[in-house]
Formats: structure tokens, sequence, C-alpha cells
């Protein structure tokens, strides 16, 4: 009894504070504009099959793909012991599926364990490719401090884990003459010959002990960790754009006034005399819900950036850092608006809240325009994401900001915007534009 009080305190708390920082999450995601969601439900949920639950563009890379599938598959079938450890631990039973699944259950636990052998195997090969290997996607400027150690405190984790399961399977059937014959821990058990009964039961108890310690630990860590994509990949896919990869949003308010300069369509209803909002993004509140929910849904992975064609010719742009910026950006953000510190509010006398919100900074704080500007919009990072995210978005979105509201860009830029602006032609031409259809009318 004492263990199942002492269970249930403990899970409490760690489910609790989890909650908690996901709560916060899911706070932070909906800072940003509303974005409605369209498009066929049944393609939808074929990407969830496909892409999150299939591992789809994962195989575009074979080896890291098999690699990652090991750790992934283990980790879906582990749940099952870890629904029996919930069990013994709420309610005080021992191996609570055995008696209705009976061969059923070696099997399954059977193949548990040979999934985490391979998890072993794919968890030092990760390792390996990250510290020994130093596959050089992994190491580029926005990998450097955290986002490095995050990936290898993981993968300690999972090794943990693999160590805490056997050490109770193990320690278990030699406490019980090897009934169970698990197909891995049949071959650990006789390490325990000639050890006390008490002793097995002791060490059993803190391999149990230590997964599920291992697990909650594990659960509170997701919040701070790129590993957050195990939960989010699931719905990031889900409410992705089902439009072509290479079709951009359009601005109608932008569209109809060039034309309207090019002599394309009619001059705006209202004269253009009201002021003009704010086109494009400069910060979390002005980007889209999803945009960042793709911000936490991002595994860092890298393989956005190892296709980018002005990350290979040795321009500053990664569209790996953009997303990261913006995930950083929208945490800075939660944790001010938890701190409730008025100097953060636009008007110090009303309570701190999202719409109430100024500290003065922006995503330009985080992002160069010297990132935005080397963006060839040819949507390789788009393609190349294994959770369907969409780091072209923001980047045009700032890029809009930038040209359309602060009158900004880059110096050779803009000689071609003054130029529409004031003749209608994309280059500066001492005629009119349409002179020559007139030339030829007469």
């Amino acid at each position: 009894m004492i263990g199942q009080i002492a269970f249930f305190i403990v899970a409490g708390l760690a489910v609790g504070a989890a909650g908690r920082q996901f709560l916060r999450i899911r706070r932070n995601i909906n800072l940003g504009q509303d974005e409605p969601i369209t498009g066929d439900t049944s393609q939808r949920w074929r990407n969830v099959l496909l892409v999150a639950f299939g591992q789809q563009k994962m195989f575009k890379r074979w080896i890291p793909a098999v690699l990652h599938f090991f750790i992934y598959a283990a980790f879906l079938l582990t749940q099952v012991e870890l629904v029996e450890i919930f069990i013994d631990g709420l309610l005080g039973y021992h191996r609570f599926f055995l008696p209705f699944l009976g061969g059923f259950y070696t099997f399954l636990i059977s193949f548990i364990e040979v999934l985490s052998v391979l998890a072993l195997i794919a968890t030092i090969a990760f390792l390996a490719r990250r510290n020994v290997l130093r596959i050089p996607r992994f190491h580029k400027p926005e990998m450097k401090g955290w986002p490095f150690q995050d990936a290898n405190w993981i993968l300690v984790l999972e090794i943990f884990l693999i160590f805490f399961i056997f050490l109770m399977n193990s320690t278990d059937m030699a406490a019980h003459d090897n009934a169970y014959g698990f197909a891995i821990s049949q071959f650990l058990s006789p390490l325990w010959a000639g050890t006390a009964p008490e002793t097995l039961h002791f060490l059993e108890r803190v391999g149990w002990w230590g997964h599920i310690m291992v697990v909650f630990a594990f659960l509170n860590y997701l919040p701070y960790s790129k590993h957050l994509h195990i939960i989010f990949a699931f719905p990031n896919t889900y409410f992705a754009k089902l439009t072509p990869r290479g079709e951009m949003e359009n601005m109608p308010a932008i569209m109809n006034e060039v034309k309207s300069m090019m002599g394309l369509g009619e001059a705006p209803a209202d004269g253009g005399d009201d002021e003009l909002p704010d086109f494009g993004a400069n910060d979390v509140f002005s980007l889209s819900w999803k945009n960042l929910l793709d911000a936490y849904s991002c595994t860092e992975c890298g393989r956005c950036t190892a296709v980018c064609p002005a990350n290979l010719t040795g321009k500053k742009l990664s569209p790996r850092k953009i997303v990261m910026d913006i995930r950083d950006r929208a945490t800075e953000i939660g944790s001010k608006l938890d701190s409730g510190d008025p100097q953060w509010a636009k008007d110090a006398s009303q309570p701190l809240s999202a719409t109430n919100f100024d500290d003065g900074k922006s995503l330009f704080d985080y992002v160069a325009a010297e990132e935005l500007h080397a963006c060839t919009t040819c949507n390789a990072c788009v393609e190349a994401c294994p959770v369907l995210i969409n780091p072209l978005d923001p980047i045009l979105k700032m890029r809009r900001y930038e040209i359309l509201t602060l009158s900004q860009g880059p110096s050779d830029w803009l000689p071609m915007f003054n130029s529409i602006e004031n003749g209608g032609a994309a280059w500066a031409m001492s005629t009119d534009r349409d002179q020559w259809a007139q030339e030829a009318r007469q």
C-alpha cells in the first residue's frame, strides 16, 4: 500500500507539472494570428498516417531513417509495458496482462525487448554520428550550446530507459525460475544466478522505479526539448497546407494596388487615402498560429538547411535557425507574460496580457536582414522537412514586413520598387510604359 501511495503522489506531481508546461506551449502557439484550415480532410489524415506515423519523408535517407525507425517503433510498443507499470503502481498487480494474454504476452514483451535492443544500437549510432562522425548539419552555428546538448541528453535518457527495462525483466525472470521466457531477458537472467530472492526483488523494483522515473523525467523534459516533435508532429502534419509547395500566399490589397499602378486594374474605390495596415509579420503576434506550431514541431534535424542553396553557397541563411528563432521568441514572450511584470505592458495601468505586451523587441532582433534577403524561395526546405514544416512562410512574411511596412530592403532591390511605384515598370525608363502600345495604335 505504501508503494501504491508513493507511486500515486509521484505520478500526480510529474503529470501535473508536465501538463502545466504543455498548457503554456499551447498558450504560446495561440499568440499567433488565426489561420483558417481548409482542404480535404481525408488528405490531412493521409498525411498523418504516412508522414507522422509512417515516417515517409524520413526514408529519403535510408541509414538515419532505419535507425530512427528502431527508436520510434520501440517507443510506440513500449507504451504497452508502460501501461502495465501504471496498473502495477496504482493497483498493486504484478504482470497484470499475463493471465489474460498468456503466450501472446510472452511474444509481446519479447518483441518489445528485441526492439529495445535495436533501439539501443540506433541510440549508440546516433551518438556516434553527432559526436564522433560529426555530421555537418548537426554542427551549424545555430546548433551550438543547448541545441546540441539537448540531443545528447535525450539519447542518454534512452539508454537509461533500456537499461532499467532489462534490469526489471531479467531479475523478475530470475526470481521466477525463467518462467516468462522473454526473448532477450532469458539470456540475461543467468547473470543473477545464486542471488538471494530478496535481492532479486529489490533489483526488480529498482528497474521498475528507474524506468518509470526516467519516463516522468522525459515527460517533463519534453516541453524544453526538440523532441517535442514526437507529440506535435501529428497535429502539424494534419494542419499542413495542402496547396502545391510552390504556391505562395497572395495579398489582395497589394496585388490590386500594383495592378492599378501598372494600368491593369481600377484604382482603389477609397482613393487610397486610408492608412495602410501593416503587411507581413515582425513578431510572433503577426505570424499565424500554424507558423508557431511549426516552430514547436521542429526536430532540428537540419535537413532543410542541408538542402538550402543559399546556405550551401556560404550565405548566412539557415531555415532551421529561422524556425528555432521563432520558437525561442514565442517562448520568451510566454515567459514574460507569465511573470506578470508591468514593465512589459504597453499600458502600465492595465494588466499584462498578449494584447497589452511590448518588450521593445521583435523577430528582427533574432533574424538578420541578411538571412531574409538570401532566401531564393525555391521551396527546397519545405520539401525536405520530415514533419511538413514550412520555413519559407515566415521568411516571406518577415520580408514583406520589411519592404512593405518599413520601406526597407536590399539596396539593389529598392530601385526596382521605386520604378514600379513611379513608372509602372521594373526598369527606370524616360518614356511611359505603354508608349509603344499607343504608337502602335496610331
